[in-house]
């Protein structure tokens, strides 16, 4: 930089910080700016707290209104009332005349203390009712608690006229089921003769159950499902809220293992569903809310038909609360329990759970039960791996002759006869380059089935095996205080063993297909390379018992690929190969690989119509 060029750039800071300075406001001229500000502040502060203070004194009005037919049960002190059988126990308050808490007596939270779904605060539940002077929301009055019993309760609104509105509700024997029935008695002239359903705002902030924040989170949302429709969901990574258009016949608050569900003999209608997350630490991991609407019968001649399920998501218990759900209704409860896209349900539901059922029945471990089942899987698909790794081996023995193809067609404009030729000699010893690749497509749908089993069989959580303590979350034998980026503060060893043995099995299918040192297979190596690494930071929080599985099964796989290859003689395969050579007259190919040829010769009529339009061209230009 010359000193002209210095003085330049010194005399332009100069007028900038000189015209900054000369356009600084004066102090007093700033404290009139900041003046001005905070009373704008002000004024909005006043305005907003002048408006809420305006809707508590209304609401306050409204059920300080004598005249009101409700008046009576405005006020009064909370009681609560409980109901409990060997599975749930439920409390109630006669304010609002709502279940206020739900313990599963069968499970434990992270402190080993009986599970808590929720009480206090967490939920909230109103009915509204809309009459000819004034609206009712059941939140706001005190109820008349009547009919105790072991498994039943009445929660009983009194009107001035003499009427009552009931909720009554009763626990369900041997079952995580309550019936609730809304009736109205004497109440036919507080509504008017165009209401025909009520409202319901049901709000509840699902807490945290289970050992991994980001792993719960996945399978924590929002579920519902429509009339005569499967069931849908909204986001479990991000806020969402919804409107529905359609009836629906349930809305399920939804934890990992656990769920609240709310049925409606009538259907749910109107519904607004929504879901937001909660921040890591806070204990909690959505706040859900749902506003529908439901069929209410104000003369009480048909009562409103209700249910709640407070339990586990266990698919044989979800099951079997379909058959104490409405006569005309398969609520399809079990849908919580997701299983995966519609095959691989198939063979969760059909083969992967009857399966577990009878191992966990011989009184196993679960970590030896999931060895078990790998090790079943492994011998149905054997089959399977044996034909992928026979047309490997048979591909392998017929590599010196494909090398002599390459050799006589070296350069890149002869691809295509080099292709062509390739071919002709598999079809010439009755080999298929793809004949691996079916058997290994059929065995995927298996190995799927299980990597969405274990995360959501609730059997897997609290269960220790080996190191760990729990198989339905990470195991954290190796830890640290600080949260290191990808990686978190802990290291899984579970995982850590599956993808080492991922890594070895790669190693040991690139050799068993004997890529070489072509640079067109370099790409797909360093992938093969990469992935190991890409599922340790993935399964690094999901459930041990899953990166068990998988690390069982590469060893697996690893051990029944040495068996093979000891006893395959590839000269012998070769030698075979030979004896059974087809024909000329008997090559004529067949599914995929005539399906192969046929591409090929489009691709060389392609090429000629290519060649004779350059030629054209370069004829013209001469």
């Amino acid at each position: 930089m010359d000193k002209n060029t210095l003085v330049g750039f010194v005399l332009i800071g100069a007028v900038i910080v000189g015209f900054g300075i000369y356009n600084r406001p004066s102090q007093e001229e700033r404290a009139q700016a900041q003046h001005y500000q905070d009373s704008i502040r002000q004024v909005v502060l006043q305005k907003e707290a002048e408006a809420r203070k305006q809707a508590a004194l209304a609401e306050e009005a409204a059920l300080a209104d004598t005249a009101s037919i409700f008046f009576g049960s405005t006020k009064g002190e909370e009681t609560f009332t409980t109901l409990e059988n060997e599975f749930v126990t439920l409390q109630f308050t006669n304010k609002g005349g709502r279940i206020s808490s739900a313990t599963l007596k069968e499970y434990n939270d992270q402190k080993h203390q009986p599970l808590v779904l929720f009480d206090g605060a967490d939920a909230e539940l109103s009915f509204g009712f809309d009459g000819k002077t004034e609206n009712m929301r059941s939140d706001r009055m005190y109820f008349e608690t009547r009919n105790v019993t072991d498994s039943t309760v009445t929660m009983r609104l009194n009107a001035s006229n003499g009427g009552h509105l009931d909720f009554n509700y009763r626990l369900l024997p041997h079952s995580y089921m309550v019936d609730l029935t809304i009736q109205a008695t004497g109440m036919q002239n507080f509504f008017p003769s165009s209401t025909h359903n009520m409202s319901i705002d049901w709000k509840q902030r699902a807490r945290q159950m289970e050992k991994g924040f980001n792993f719960e989170q996945r399978y924590t949302s929002l579920t519902y499902k429509p009339v005569d429709d499967s069931f849908d969901y909204l986001s479990e990574t991000s806020d969402e809220k919804k409107d529905i258009p359609e009836a629906l016949d349930w809305v399920a608050f939804k934890n990992q293992y656990f769920s609240c569900v709310f049925m409606a003999e009538q259907s749910f209608l109107n519904a607004s569903l929504d879901s937001k997350l909660e921040q890591q630490g806070s204990g909690y991991m959505k706040n859900y809310r749902a506003e529908m609407t439901t069929a209410f019968d104000p003369t009480g001649a048909t009562p409103t038909h209700l249910q709640f399920y407070f339990g586990p998501n266990h698919f044989k218990t979800l099951l079997a609360s379909n058959d104490l759900s409405f006569k005309d209704k398969d609520q399809e409860l079990e849908d919580l329990v997701y299983l995966g896209w519609p095959i691989i349900r198939l063979i969760n539901r059909w083969f992967t759970i009857n399966l577990f059922d009878w191992l966990s029945g011989l009184g196993l471990s679960m970590g030896i039960v999931i060895l078990l089942m790998t090790i079943i899987v492994k011998i149905l698909v054997l089959p399977t791996t044996w034909k992928s790794f026979i047309s490997s081996a048979k591909m392998r023995a017929l590599k010196p002759y494909v090398d002599k193809i390459s050799a006589k067609y070296p350069n890149p404009e002869d691809a295509l006869k080099k292709q062509q030729e390739t071919m002709a000699l598999y079809r010439e010893y009755n080999v298929s380059p793809m004949g691996g690749c079916l058997p290994m497509l059929l065995q995927t749908p298996v190995y799927m089935a299980l990597f969405f089993f274990v995360p959501n069989a609730i059997e897997f959580r609290q269960q220790g095996f080996l190191w760990t303590n729990d198989l339905s979350a990470y195991d954290d034998l190796i830890s640290w205080d600080m949260t290191l980026p990808l990686l978190g503060n802990h290291l899984s060893l579970f995982c850590l063993l599956f993808s080492a043995t991922t890594v070895i099995n790669q190693i040991v299918m690139m050799r068993q297909q004997d890529m070489g040192n072509n640079p067109q297979m370099a790409a797909m190596k360093w992938m093969m390379y990469i992935m190991p690494l890409m599922f340790f930071f993935i399964f690094n929080d999901y459930a041990s018992g899953l990166s068990y599985y998988y690390f069982i099964s590469g060893l697996m796989s690893i051990l029944i690929l040495w068996i093979m290859r000891k006893m395959t003689d590839e000269k012998k395969l070769l030698a075979q190969l030979e004896a059974n050579k087809r024909e000329p007259s008997q090559q004529k190919p067949s599914g995929l690989m005539a399906k192969l040829e046929a591409l090929q010769k489009e691709q060389e009529r392609l090429q000629k119509e290519r060649m004779k339009q350059t030629q054209k061209q370069h004829n013209k230009k001469n």
